[in-house]
């Protein structure tokens, strides 16, 4: 196989020929960067493991990446802030909360299902009681967690309206009552987690993988 020749290597920041140029996201931060070696040298004894088997390792560690993909502590807390803004937000026609409004109330509630559900898969796997390869129930939480995280960031934006616009928005004057508390980084929040479903594997090698892992197809 193309990956028996990759070998594991810890390799201090500080060697030369190492340049580390970040990169910025859409969300105006500095999460990932660009790494450039040029002529560096690393000593044998800074290997992990086998000679060769590194990419055995890596699977190892995306395993567990996958899995801290789930997002369900954070989508907790996501789904109770976007309530929170559906219930202050009043609905395009009519001043009734957003909440009231039974097609976005049937969004929240679909949102919520589904993250009910996400947990339930998540207990079972840590419970090892779903005899599914580990290799594919990690993809299908990193599958789920990722979309419920876009999803209920999409629904902020929907909920907010034009208070979104900004990337991280004003903030909320209280002598005359405009803006949104909830605006500040919403839209920030939401370009950064279109990433989700692309970093730790795409969501599309991630259904690959449940094909052949867990499917044997």
């Amino acid at each position: 196989k193309a990956q028996a020749g990759i070998t594991m290597l810890l390799i201090d920041m500080n060697t030369p020929g190492i340049t580390v140029r970040p990169i910025i996201t859409q969300d105006m931060a500095r999460y990932v960067n660009e790494v450039f070696f040029e002529d560096v040298r690393v000593p044998v004894e800074n290997r992990v493991g086998d000679e060769n088997k590194g990419w055995t390792y890596a699977k190892f560690l995306l395993e567990n990446e996958r899995t801290a993909s789930a997002y369900l502590p954070q989508s907790k807390r996501d789904l109770k802030r976007l309530k929170a803004i559906a219930g202050r937000m009043a609905a395009e026609e009519g001043d009734c909360p957003l909440i009231d409004d039974p097609a976005f109330d049937a969004e929240i509630a679909r949102a919520e299902i589904d993250l009910t559900a996400h947990e339930m898969m998540i207990w079972r796997v840590l419970s090892d009681a779903t005899g599914i390869d580990s290799a594919a129930a990690a993809s299908m939480i990193k599958i789920r967690g990722a979309e419920l995280r876009q999803r209920i960031s999409a629904l902020w934006i929907e909920a907010l309206g034009p208070h979104a616009l900004p990337l991280y928005g004003p903030k909320p004057d209280s002598n005359t009552g405009f803006g949104e508390p909830d605006a500040p980084g919403a839209m920030s929040q939401f370009l950064i987690r279109r990433a989700v479903s692309i970093y730790g594997g795409t969501n599309e090698i991630q259904h690959e993988i449940i094909a052949k892992r867990g499917l044997r197809l």
